[in-house]
């Protein structure tokens, strides 16, 4: 399992959150120069993008991968806080870039990123967890938002 999880980040936010960024930076005509503050945006986006696929690995038992879901419904960790950390973490570091890069390309990316993240949620992921865990995904979505942060961690409860 251990190596379906690790492909499965190296598949997905590998290439939307750490090879295609640079890339895009290389190729913006308006980049002004290099922001080196900017990496603590990034080294933030990656400690939530890791924290969570460790999450999805361990309290999950499966993967961040379409293919290879979690079986069990994730609600630790900054899960507790907000429905969709990991996407947080991927837009966060990709936000990151834009700033170190100083790069419009990639803040534009970024947002791009994001509308398709709330596409995909709504339309896809949430229609599959309440199809999955029913009652225990119901209470969750009415208890956790999915973009905001909570400030007290959701306990399961009402």
């Amino acid at each position: 399992m251990f190596l379906r999880a690790l492909l499965a980040f190296l598949v997905l936010p590998g290439i939307v959150a750490f090879i295609v960024p640079p890339v895009l930076a290389l190729i913006d005509p308006w980049r002004t120069g290099v922001f080196l503050p900017g990496a603590l945006v990034m080294f933030l986006g990656v400690v939530l993008l890791l924290w969570c696929v460790r999450d999805f690995y361990v309290s999950g038992k499966g993967t961040l991968a379409p293919w290879d879901p979690p079986t069990k419904l994730v609600v630790v960790g900054l899960y507790r806080h907000m429905r969709n950390p990991m996407y947080v973490g991927v837009i966060t570091l990709v936000i990151g870039w834009s700033a170190v890069f100083t790069s419009p390309v990639l803040a534009f990316y970024a947002l791009i990123l994001a509308i398709a993240f709330h596409i995909r949620v709504v339309t896809n992921e949430e229609p599959w967890l309440e199809s999955q865990f029913g009652s225990e995904w119901r209470q969750y979505r009415a208890e956790v938002d999915r973009w905001l942060p909570r400030l007290t961690p959701w306990s399961g409860g009402s």
